[in-house]
């Protein structure tokens, strides 16, 4: 395969930035919208297509499993060829897929396509940030956090309704279809209005067995952690063959990245501290913003009688927290050139936040808990895109696009385990508060009457109670539980943010670069300085500075400027 280097081109108007940022939150719309708008009429699409509990875990697993999965391939891909033509393939194939999960008959085929989904949403979470840093400075990049944080705000929250609206009043089919205009258009956008370098051509080789053993170690990995309690037991033989398989694809992964001539992964970005902390630091966010956004829900639902419709719109106040405080920041940040406070300041607000939603019950007044969640919101608003600013502005170019989708997939990782370990623990803890509430709910079912039995019925039944459908007395009592219960796991997940506030201190303070990434490559920052150290044993360090494979970090001056002094050899 042949990968390419950038040639010169005059650089882009504030005009002709816009026009392609349009294309690229378009493109980022369609991805998020393709993940919320069937989230709510998934239980009539499962029913529909006579699929039970297992098909609907797939469902949702599978879509995952390919998003996870693809993301650092899609960054070594960008890393090696034409940007602006992956992520126009990553668009056509997710309208491919879209269309025909529309017309499917069986769940089989259904989660086939969502698996493509999945695929073609990777590509196109990774490819907008890195195409992004082409035509934007890590400094001018703060202005437009707004756009991408409504983006994130309409996609996530008006999904799940659009999806209700949809499959309430025309059919569920519908749901694959709505997002294929803004894909077709977006597609059309990018071709039109992103202009990138021409490239010159170079040879390279794919790690294709990186690649295999990342896939299915990772794939090993979250399917133990999305099914583990449910399909199987944590305590089981299938258990620990999963978990103990996944340690041994991912081990061998390690040793195959130290001597792939073009690794997937190159381990020597750890030696880069901001590339280290960032990781560390995403994988406590994809906890706090990942697996509690699932559970507020579930508190909406389970403790406060909402529909799943009704629970989309009470979870609002989190994603206007996100949206408003980063708009702000991204703005100060471009003005002063100063990230760190921000992104200090956010992770403590994510403590905190967590804190407090641990200390809710089901009549907690809902004025409150919508303080607590745009805490929470405005929290994960200054550090989560913010970990991909840092990590682009201290990364070697030629490793821009494989850094930037490492800090996505460690995100998504943790979000997995979260809402795995935290489900795991909500499983564990529910049946013993019921248990500890057997007398009230004894004395709630003497003064149901005929009603009993069947209430009775409903509840050993082993599924999730419909909370609406039960008499009060005993409706209260679930409420009690379930609120109780899943403020249980806000107060588990605040401590494991605490990560996070660490890893972002720990981070060196760099000032942000006013380069774009193309203009850093037309400097010729591909190469390393003679001093840089050899981070692959297998070759020599000669052969290392002609492939500009050498990684090193650019040391910080008092005021944390890493920028290029004049004089200075590229890249310093």
């Amino acid at each position: 395969m042949t990968a390419t280097a950038p040639v010169a081109q005059p650089k882009m108007s504030h005009r002709e930035i816009m026009q392609s940022l349009t294309g690229l939150l378009m493109g980022m719309f369609v991805s998020i919208l393709a993940g919320t708008v069937v989230s709510s009429s998934l239980p009539v699409i499962v029913s529909d297509l006579d699929g039970g509990q297992t098909a609907f875990t797939w469902v949702v697993t599978a879509t995952l499993l390919a998003t996870t999965i693809s993301t650092p391939i899609w960054g070594k891909l960008a890393d090696l060829g034409n940007r602006k033509l992956l992520l126009q393939l990553a668009l056509a194939m997710f309208v491919l897929a879209s269309a025909a999960a529309g017309f499917a008959q069986n769940t089989g085929f259904l989660i086939a396509m969502r698996v493509i989904q999945g695929l073609a949403g990777g590509g196109m979470g990774a490819l907008s940030q890195i195409v992004m840093a082409d035509i934007l400075s890590p400094r001018e990049r703060g202005k437009y956090m707004g756009l991408f944080g409504a983006v994130m705000a309409v996609g996530t929250v008006g999904g799940p309704l659009i999806g209700g609206f949809i499959t309430d009043t025309i059919n569920w089919r519908w749901n694959f279809f709505v997002a294929l205009p803004f894909a077709v258009v977006a597609i059309l956008l990018i071709q039109r209005t992103l202009h990138l370098p021409a490239f010159a051509k170079r040879k390279v080789k794919i790690d294709y067995l990186g690649i295999m053993l990342l896939s299915s170690g990772v794939a090993l990995l979250l399917i133990w952690m999305s099914m583990g309690g449910s399909q199987f037991g944590w305590n089981s033989t299938t258990s620990y063959l999963m978990a103990g398989g996944s340690v041994v694809l991912l081990a061998l992964f390690v040793l195959t990245e130290f001597k792939a001539a073009e690794p997937l992964l190159n381990l020597g970005l750890f030696k880069n501290r901001t590339f280290t902390f960032a990781v560390i630091a995403s994988l406590a966010i994809g906890v706090s913003m990942f697996g509690t956004s699932v559970f507020l829900s579930q508190y909406m639902i389970m403790a406060r009688g909402a529909t799943a419709t009704q629970a989309g719109l009470m979870t609002f106040p989190m994603m206007a927290g996100l949206l408003v405080i980063s708009t702000i920041a991204g703005a100060l940040i471009t003005r002063f050139g100063k990230w760190k406070a921000f992104v200090v300041t956010g992770s403590i607000l994510q403590v905190v936040g967590l804190f407090l939603l641990g200390t809710i019950h089901y009549d907690t007044n809902f004025v409150l808990v919508g303080v607590y969640m745009f805490i929470l919101g405005a929290g994960v608003g200054l550090v989560m895109q913010n970990m991909v600013l840092v990590v682009q502005n201290a990364v070697p170019v030629n490793e821009l696009g494989v850094a930037s989708s490492a800090v996505n997939f460690f995100r998504t990782l943790g979000g997995t385990a979260g809402t795995a370990g935290l489900g795991a623990l909500l499983a564990i803890n529910i049946p013993n508060m019921i248990a500890d509430r057997q007398s009230d709910l004894a004395k709630a079912m003497a003064t149901l009457g005929d009603k009993a039995a069947e209430v009775s019925a409903q509840l050993a039944s082993g599924s999730l109670p419909s909370i609406s459908t039960l008499p009060e007395p005993v409706r209260v009592i679930f409420e009690s539980v379930y609120g109780d219960g899943v403020a249980a796991l806000f107060a588990v997940a605040a401590p494991i943010s605490l990560i996070t506030v660490v890893a972002v201190c720990l981070l060196p303070n760099q000032k942000l670069r006013t380069q774009t990434a193309v203009e850093r490559h037309q400097e010729g920052e591909g190469q390393a300085p003679a001093s840089a150290p050899a981070v692959d044993g297998a070759k020599g360090l000669e052969a290392q500075r002609a492939e500009g494979t050498l990684l090193t970090e650019a040391p910080a001056t008092a005021d944390g400027d890493n920028e290029k002094k004049p004089g200075s050899p590229a890249g310093a």
